[in-house]
């Protein structure tokens, strides 16, 4: 094998199942092996090692695909259940203490007289965080990360998100309580588990859960994680953990060669930037991202559509194992397979299709691949879009108006259309849609659009006369005050479509949301309630996006006080989250004049 090559198939693959390996407090977590062979027998020599461990069955045909594969060409691989799940000894406490698990594992299986001591780790989601908690310790023997949809900071965004929490981790809870190790060993505790789950929109609508009203009762550390989840606004030690926030503990975090991979319409798109940005400050190379149109999931990474949108076929990352392979062979065998030589941020540009519904009756949203050296690109500049007292969104700073107004009641929350979601179905639908009512997403009774609802203020440009392309963070500034001491402001960018003989109506297609907990507008350390009728500063990060706004659509934005059940829904008392008994109707209002200048900041391409 030469330098330049790179692995190939020359291995038949030996298989130990449920190997346990011990932690520093005795607790055992079984580990599936594959292990180069020939002749049946294994190989007796030392490989670089894989690791992937995974709350969601090391077992499963997908795990035992990806462990073939690579030890096929040379690797040993070990794929582990985290303590707690299915054949793994403890109990299980999601996310927040895989990091010290991690290292141990790790670097047990790195001694062990099959392994070269060179290791690398791979998995998405809750796969992807865990690889980052442990690098948080820096192993000895890691070499070397591919992180697909990973954690930065599960404070921040992911799992609670600028103050309010993302209920697709209550939905997340009955779906992990129904697999739970408990529940495989007894019948009918299963068989009620599955039928919360199968149920789950019921309890999301009477969400905020109550202890030991609903089954997880059952499952008592699964109650305990949501309710925590819940309740915990504040950024304080419940949160200073490896294996819920990496950016707190990223100055230790091991400086070694990461990939970092996500999607537009993942729930950890933001999480995903922030990774290769803020680590890139810690080293200079060896560091690269790559950020498709997809939804969540290792499956989703070879689609060319989310959702209602479809973005042509170079969208698709085609075989995934090959492109990980590639890394995995510069990084842990130190061959010349050209990943040197690529930018270190490859980004696909959604947008620029032709508008109309293709075979698979999806909008024909359409887009490219681009590459760039930095976070957002060096090409990029930040330009304001100001919302303007007659609805419009434009260019120049806003003249002399009154605010702009509606009244937000709990009981009747927005409903959430797609956006960037992940672990919520059925009850969440992760992807691209038109804003518009539909049987197929919860909390929707018409068929009307969002923007037809009176607590839904829309703020549109004029049609453009040439294409604008935004690649980059976003944000919106919104000056608002309200007639409650906390609320929430919600907004949603969307790429509006002229009609057609397709789309009659037009197709509003949403790009990014985001929402801010009025409490925690200054500090998310710290509460602190509003006095009603006070105009107030609103910071509000939105996740990321790479998208073209063709000559002819309008830049959309629309402000709210909810997104249900992407976000939970602010009663608007004040009392404490999660444990509130009772809501109020809050009248909000907007402010766009020249002494408040409510604006969408974007990051525009070759301005």
């Amino acid at each position: 094998m030469t330098a330049s090559q790179g692995s190939w198939q020359q291995y038949e693959v030996a298989i130990e199942r449920d190997v346990m390996v011990p932690l520093r407090d005795g607790t055992l977590l079984a580990t599936d092996l594959y292990l180069p062979a020939r002749g049946g027998e294994r190989v007796e020599e030392r490989f670089p090692l894989i690791l992937e461990r995974t709350p969601y069955n090391k077992s499963t045909l997908v795990n035992n695909a990806n462990g073939k594969y690579f030890a096929r060409r040379g690797y040993a691989v070990a794929v582990q259940d985290v303590r707690g799940r299915y054949a793994s000894e403890g109990i299980w406490y999601a996310f927040a203490d895989e990091g010290p698990d991690g290292y141990d594992a790790l670097e047990w299986l790195a001694v062990q007289d099959w392994c070269n001591g060179r290791v690398g780790t791979m998995g998405g989601s809750y796969c992807g965080s865990d690889q980052s908690a442990l690098a948080c310790l820096n192993p000895p023997h890691l070499e070397t990360m591919i992180v697909l949809e990973g954690a930065s900071n599960y404070h921040t965004c992911s799992m609670r998100h600028n103050g309010a929490c993302e209920m697709r981790f209550m939905v997340y809870a009955f779906r992990m309580a129904a697999q739970s190790r408990e529940a495989l060993a007894d019948e009918g505790l299963r068989a009620i588990l599955e039928d919360a789950y199968e149920n789950v929109g019921e309890w999301v609508a009477r969400a905020p859960l109550r202890p030991g009203e609903s089954p997880l009762r059952l499952v008592p550390s699964y109650e305990q994680w949501h309710l925590d989840v819940l309740t915990h606004g504040d950024y304080d030690e419940y949160w200073h953990r490896p294996g819920y926030s990496p950016a707190h503990f990223r100055a230790a975090h091991a400086a070694v060669p990461t990939l970092y991979l996500g999607g537009w319409y993942d729930s950890y798109a933001r999480a995903t930037t922030e990774n290769f940005v803020e680590q890139g400050k810690i080293q200079k190379s060896h560091l690269n991202l790559t950020m498709g149109p997809w939804t969540h999931g290792s499956l989703q990474v070879e689609h060319s559509y989310a959702g209602d949108a479809d973005f042509g076929l170079d969208a698709s990352l085609e075989h995934y194992n090959d492109f990980r392979l590639r890394w995995f062979d510069r990084f842990l065998k130190d061959l010349d397979t050209g990943v040197d030589a690529e930018p270190a941020a490859s980004l696909f540009i959604m947008g620029g299709g032709s508008g109309r519904r293709n075979l698979d009756g999806r909008l024909d949203h359409g887009g490219r691949w681009t590459t760039a050296e930095a976070w957002p690109p060096e090409d990029t500049s930040f330009r304001n879009l100001y919302l303007q007292a007659d609805g419009g969104l434009g260019w120049d700073e806003p003249e002399q108006s009154s605010p702009s107004g509606y009244s937000f009641d709990p009981q009747n929350p927005v409903p959430t259309i797609g956006g960037n979601l992940s672990a919520g179905e059925p009850v969440l639908i992760a992807g691209g849609y038109d804003q518009r009512g539909d049987e197929r997403f919860f909390g929707c009774d018409d068929g009307l659009p969002l923007a037809a609802r009176h607590d839904v203020l829309v703020f549109r440009s004029e049609p453009l006369e040439q294409a604008v392309e935004i690649v980059g963070p976003l944000r919106a500034v919104l000056w608002a005050s309200s007639s409650a001491v906390d609320t929430d402001f919600t907004v949603k960018l969307i790429d509006e479509y002229p009609p057609n003989d397709d789309y009659p109506n037009g197709f509003a297609l949403n790009l990014t949301d985001s929402i801010i907990r009025a409490r925690y507008r200054d500090s998310r350390e710290q509460a602190e309630l509003m006095e009603p009728g006070q105009v107030y500063r609103f910071d509000i990060v939105m996740y990321p996006v790479g998208n073209v706004f063709a000559a002819g659509h309008r830049i959309r934005l629309d402000v709210s006080s909810s997104n249900f059940p992407r976000f939970d829904v602010n009663p608007n008392t004040g009392e404490p989250l999660g444990r509130h008994t009772r809501s109020v109707v809050a009248h909000n209002r907007i402010f766009h004049d020249p002494e408040h200048p409510s604006r969408l900041v974007l990051s525009v391409r070759n301005a």
